[in-house]
């Protein structure tokens, strides 16, 4: 039977082809995969640090051997490490035993093998390698997929940014704008929050059992474990935290997952937004061949893109959000509740995938009806007791406030019975005539241009 039918989780089954490309990074196999290189970096950094012959004399099959490991390790290696983690119950011993077994092959002695995880923690290695992991997610997978989101948004927005629209605030209708002023907002805004999960530090610690290099200075006095440990983690292309427990503080997750979450919040308001234009009419959608959008009523073209989306954007932050909250909390000098947490970073961020291309689709399926949005603005007089309310404040005359509430609240304004308010207002007659050429469409202030403004990433 087809795998994806019996997964339990639908981001490794239904949307598998969604989430593909950061399976091979967050999935078990990734962590596995992940750790097997940091592992290997440790000892060729050894290599150039120990004052001893076991690690100055690593012959060059073992050397190459490590190097292999350290840049792409063997494609059977997860399954590898699977097996021996069976026998001992130990995840990150198997990947040490697992080393050490491919350095013995490689002729390594019994002394260069004792290279291999000295001085570490299993949250040495996992530390570094979800932080590697955590990099190369939100580089190659999570900041392409909100590119491609805001390039489209952003050319519907200049594409539609003189079309006029009725604004709506509380639900009822309001000063008009442009269709492509609406989608600029959330382009901005969108552009703003990428910025933000773009700019996240992401940290790394190298100190072993409590974050104090104990074992380290035991074994080795004289070198710089300080130094050895800030340069470590630099070439893991991480920034070194000095200051830790036994665990990397996970605060720097906290702050990765907080700023998803705003993506997604953001996200949720522009699914909202969309569903609500459609169901008004005034965005149409294409139909696609071949597709069916109920099941007993033919004619319909449902907004599913974007209820998928809004729907996996609130299941992506239920999750974020624990993350935020939890992984940074850990009792004394460590306890074990950040594991099994962490290993669900990756369906965090599947959901938040799946739901960015479930909106990215549905944002290629929907066009303007300008015939809608015109009609509900000729239809939309009363929005211009604003303007002419605001013209009386301007040439100083009393309550025109009062005057347009008492004339337009609550009651039906037609062009004639405006017009016909217009031309007994004490205002100049150049005045009251620009007042009496104005429409609902014309009254849209800036918004066009504001809709052309370049929002980069």
């Amino acid at each position: 039977m087809d795998s994806s039918l019996t997964a339990l989780s639908p981001v490794d089954g239904r949307y598998r082809a969604a989430t593909e490309g950061l399976a091979q990074l967050l999935s078990e196999a990734g962590l596995t995969r992940e750790r097997v290189r940091v592992e290997a970096m440790w000892v060729l950094e050894l290599a150039e640090v120990l004052p001893v012959a076991a690690a100055r004399e690593l012959n060059a099959s073992a050397r190459a051997g490590l190097q292999a490991m350290a840049k792409e390790p063997a494609a059977d290696c997860a399954a590898a490490v699977k097996t021996i983690e069976r026998r001992i119950n130990h995840d990150v011993k198997a990947v040490e035993y697992y080393v050490r077994d491919a350095l013995r092959e490689a002729g390594a002695t019994p002394a260069q093998l004792e290279l291999v995880h000295f001085g570490c923690t299993s949250e040495d290695i996992n530390n570094i390698s979800y932080a590697r992991l955590l990099a190369r997610a939100r580089s190659e997978q999570l900041l392409p997929a909100l590119d491609a989101l805001l390039g489209v948004l952003r050319n519907f927005a200049a594409a539609n940014a003189d079309l006029p629209m009725l604004s709506r605030t509380h639900g009822q209708t309001a000063s008009p704008t442009t269709l492509g002023k609406e989608f600029a907002n959330f382009e901005a805004r969108l552009a703003r929050a990428r910025r933000r999960l773009e700019r996240v530090e992401i940290l790394g610690k190298w100190n072993g059992a409590v974050g104090n290099f104990n074992a380290h200075v035991a074994a080795f006095p004289a070198l710089d474990w300080s130094q050895i440990s800030s340069r470590f983690v630099a070439r893991c292309d991480l920034t070194w935290n000095p200051l830790t427990t036994q665990i990397e503080p996970h605060d720097w997750i906290g702050e990765y997952c907080d700023a998803l979450a705003a993506i997604n919040v953001i996200g949720i308001d522009l699914c909202r937004d969309i569903w609500g234009y459609v169901s008004l009419g005034y965005l149409r959608q294409r139909p696609v061949e071949g597709e069916v959008g109920s099941s007993t009523m033919p004619h319909k073209i449902n907004p599913i893109d974007f209820e998928n989306a809004e729907g996996n954007l609130g299941l992506a932050n239920a999750m974020l959000r624990h993350f935020a909250e939890k992984l940074p909390v850990s009792r004394w000098q460590r306890d074990l509740t950040d594991s099994t947490v962490l290993r669900n970073l990756g369906v965090a961020l599947g959901h938040c995938l799946i739901a960015w291309r479930a909106a990215l689709r549905g944002l290629g399926k929907i066009a303007p009806d300008e015939a809608c949005l015109a009609a509900d603005l000729a239809d939309a007089w009363e929005v211009l007791a604003e303007p002419v309310q605001t013209v009386l404040r301007a040439a100083g005359v009393p309550d025109g406030y009062e005057l347009l509430k008492a004339h337009s609240r609550g009651k039906p304004l037609t062009r004639e019975s405006l017009a016909e308010l217009v031309r007994g207002l004490p205002l100049p007659e150049a005045e009251r005539a620009r007042l009496l050429a104005l429409t609902p469409a014309a009254y849209v202030g800036l918004a066009a241009s504001l809709a052309r403004i370049a929002h980069q990433p």
